[in-house]
């Protein structure tokens, strides 16, 4: 595995705020910008794009700062249903409230929250809203609109829109974020944009979406990646046929910004009498395809990361009880970039492991390249085993040295046992961390090792049992890429305790 940069940032940055600041001029007045993905911590941009960095795209807008003003929605719907994050293992709405921390620390204008498609008996997002208001945000409501988005009558009336609450902001460059997708960005904007032509204001709507990229070919691996990123909405990347006709271009978006690109129009048309867009595609702004510089390095990381989204969607099916709708999407989009699970580098290491063995095992590729596996034991999981022999490896120990030594580990075991509860004896990666930390002082190994943690950041690992949160959680803060086979430790417990 090589971390071979694909992606100019610097490029990226300069290039996108002057399109940005040329589109606010082409439109004159107010711009609602729709970010789609995420405008902070974009850890699948990253991932896809080598040498993009999560905090790309809030880097551009601070050079346009004190024109900018943030507005964050949040879907209702994903707040009944407890939707996470899965980059950072958090609710959403607890992610909008840290997002709002993020911006304001970088010095943005954050003072609403748009609560969409928010329906009767919706007790959870009612809450969240009174939680909100009290910690001094404004909240403003977004309705249902039936027959949404093909309907545009009612859409672009006071039934429709009108019924929406309007969100008083202040600055004229507002973009529109969001925890995650489908969370009503689009929605949010064109809502906006009818109400400040009701209150007089010239007001107009863009798009700064990175997934897909515009200008990369349809089946090309970093566009498919956004459709394997998406499995739960079934999105798909599409050519833009309104570009095509309009242009003579072919361009790729994806079907819900086609589905909805009438509305658009009719809704700008019958606000101001006319429109700027001719397609999808002109209604962007996003500039990230002449930002790459190195095709193979981006199509080797998104194949990569399709792989990593397959194997996602199925621990996901395995823990929820669900079918096999999404791994199934997530399959086809591999079959698409002519890929299989086992072109992860770190899969057929670990199954081989587990079955020489006869227990859960874990494989991880440094940096160089090199595979290092881990076993269960009867003093420590595979994912900890793995752990301890790739620091030994990066820190020129020898592989019999023991970092922890069997004295040291029955301790913490016999605490977790008949002290706290657990079944499981093994030590996991934290307990390993720990009981390392705890040895750095006096043992120069430990100490040796614990300096290489830093040259874990951006390895593979896969495992042959799903993994615990807490598991989970440590590789996350490590810069771990992890995947895992749909099994359980213990298949026998429906509930999976650590």
């Amino acid at each position: 595995m090589t971390h071979t940069i694909g992606f100019d940032r610097e490029k990226y940055i300069t290039m996108q705020s002057e399109h940005i600041n040329a589109r606010r001029e082409e439109i004159g007045g107010k711009l609602y910008l729709e970010m789609g993905g995420k405008l902070f911590d974009d850890m699948h941009a990253s991932r896809v794009l080598p040498g993009f960095t999560p905090d790309n795209k809030i880097t551009m807008l601070e050079r346009i700062k004190d024109d900018v003003e943030i507005l964050i929605c949040i879907n209702a719907k994903d707040i009944q249903r407890q939707k996470v994050r899965a980059d950072l293992g958090i609710l959403y709405e607890d992610d909008v409230l840290r997002l709002v921390d993020v911006f304001r620390a970088r010095g943005f204008l954050v003072n609403n929250i748009v609560m969409t498609q928010l329906e009767p008996g919706n007790a959870q997002a009612e809450a969240f809203i009174e939680r909100v208001q009290r910690l001094g945000l404004s909240v403003a409501r977004h309705r249902v609109i039936p027959g949404y988005p093909s309907n545009t009558d009612l859409i672009v009336s006071p039934e429709g829109l009108g019924r929406n609450d309007y969100a008083e902001t202040t600055r004229d460059l507002v973009v529109v974020t969001a925890p995650g997708p489908g969370s009503g960005k689009l929605a949010t904007a064109l809502s906006q944009v009818y109400h400040e032509h009701q209150r007089g204001v010239q007001a107009g709507y863009a798009k700064f979406e990175t997934f897909p990229i515009w200008n990369l070919p349809l089946e090309h691996p970093v566009n498919l990646a956004y459709e394997a990123a998406t499995v739960d909405l079934n999105d798909a990347n599409v050519i833009d046929h309104f570009h095509l006709s309009a242009h003579g271009e072919s361009t790729v978006n994806y079907n819900r910004d086609v589905e909805a690109f009438p509305l658009l129009k009719v809704l700008l048309e019958k606000l101001t009498g006319t429109t700027p867009y001719q397609s999808p595609t002109d209604m962007g702004v996003n500039m990230a395809g002449f930002c790459i510089t190195d095709d193979a390095a981006c199509r080797r990381a998104a194949e990569q990361e399709i792989i990593r989204r397959y194997f996602k969607a199925l621990v996901e099916e395995a823990r929820n009880g669900l079918d096999s709708t999404q791994s199934e999407r997530a399959a086809v989009v591999m079959a698409k970039a002519g890929i299989k699970a086992t072109d992860r580098r770190v899969v057929e290491p670990a199954r081989a492991k587990a079955e020489a063995t006869g227990e859960a095992a874990s494989a991880i590729e440094l940096a160089d390249g090199t595979i290092i596996q881990g076993r269960t034991s009867a003093l420590l999981g595979c994912s900890a085993s793995m752990l301890l022999n790739a620091l030994k490896h990066l820190a020129g120990i020898a592989d019999e040295v023991h970092l922890l030594s069997p004295e040291s580990i029955e301790p913490i075991q016999s605490l977790k046992t008949k002290h706290l509860g657990s079944r499981n004896p093994r030590l996991h990666t934290d307990e390993v961390l720990i009981a390392l930390s705890s040895s750095a002082a006096k043992d120069n190994n430990a100490r040796l090792a614990l300096e290489q943690l830093k040259n874990l950041q951006g390895c593979d690992v896969h495992t042959t049992t799903i993994l615990g949160s807490v598991d989970e959680g440590i590789f996350r803060n490590l810069g771990v890429l992890v995947t895992s086979d749909p099994v359980f430790a213990r298949k026998q417990a429906l509930y999976q305790k650590r």
